[in-house]
């Protein structure tokens, strides 16, 4: 599938963007880099901050220390929450070590992240030096855990819908029956569909994108109290057991340089 017929569904045309060598660059808080698509597989890491990027089929969020791997040709848009600096590395499109066919946040070890710290700093080796540091990148990739930070987007337009409705306001308390009754579907089918679309149970969904948001929120600034209810758990104690059971540390920590 070409990347513009991809990016077709309520997006616009991406733009083809070519990139050559690892690079750093600077972003403000909720600074935005609109759809575009490369023809080279990239892993991106915020060294700050937190970057939201979006794909005709999701959404992932990708916290400090952690790197989200782009397939080459998929369309995407990233836009930054808190003042971030995105550090990217590039690799042919036949190379994949973990042979993922779509976007994927994995977990960053200290010896990858200073490897990607190095390979797109002011000093960054080149020739031989640097395929060597390319190299021991994907090694370490080949064994990186996927994180549970990927959100997926819903084909059909009834949850389409109510996707909407939840995003614009992740706190939004009302069951799956009377949000079916906002988008004229039955409770049922719903429930069906997010199975069958998105292979979680609505639960499992809303709680994930309850969490996407409050890595948004704690990288802006946000209370741990004031994330918690603005995602809508039913108390601070509750939204910390849900992120440290999803991230393996407590939304306190997280905030933490």
């Amino acid at each position: 599938m070409s990347p513009t017929r991809q990016a077709s569904d309520g997006h616009p045309e991406p733009a083809h963007l070519k990139e050559v060598a690892p690079s750093r660059r600077p972003l403000a808080n909720r600074e935005r880099i609109e759809w575009h698509w490369h023809e080279v597989n990239q892993l991106i890491s915020p060294g700050l901050g937190v970057l939201r990027v979006s794909t005709p089929h999701g959404q992932w969020v990708v916290p400090p220390h952690r790197a989200v791997w782009l397939p080459a040709g998929v369309p995407h848009a990233q836009q930054a929450h808190g003042p971030s600096e995105l550090r990217c590395l590039v690799f042919p499109a036949a190379t994949n070590p973990l042979r993922l066919a779509g976007p994927a946040v994995l977990a960053v070890t200290p010896l990858l992240r200073e490897i990607i710290a190095h390979l797109t700093g002011p000093d960054a080796p080149t020739g031989r030096p640097a395929r060597t540091l390319e190299q021991a990148a994907l090694d370490q990739l080949a064994h990186a855990p996927e994180l549970p930070l990927g959100l997926p987007q819903p084909a059909d337009p009834r949850l389409r819908e109510v996707a909407g409705l939840l995003a614009a306001d992740p706190a939004d308390e009302r069951s799956l029956a009377e949000l079916g009754r906002a988008v004229g579907a039955a409770e049922r089918t719903l429930s069906r569909l997010f199975r069958r679309e998105l292979g979680l149970g609505f639960p499992q969904w809303r709680t994930q994108l309850r969490l996407q948001h409050s890595l948004v929120l704690l990288a802006e600034g946000r209370s741990v109290t004031a994330t918690a209810a603005a995602c809508g758990f039913r108390s601070p104690s509750a939204f910390i057991e849900a992120f440290r059971h999803a991230f393996g540390t407590t939304p306190g920590r997280h905030q933490q340089p």
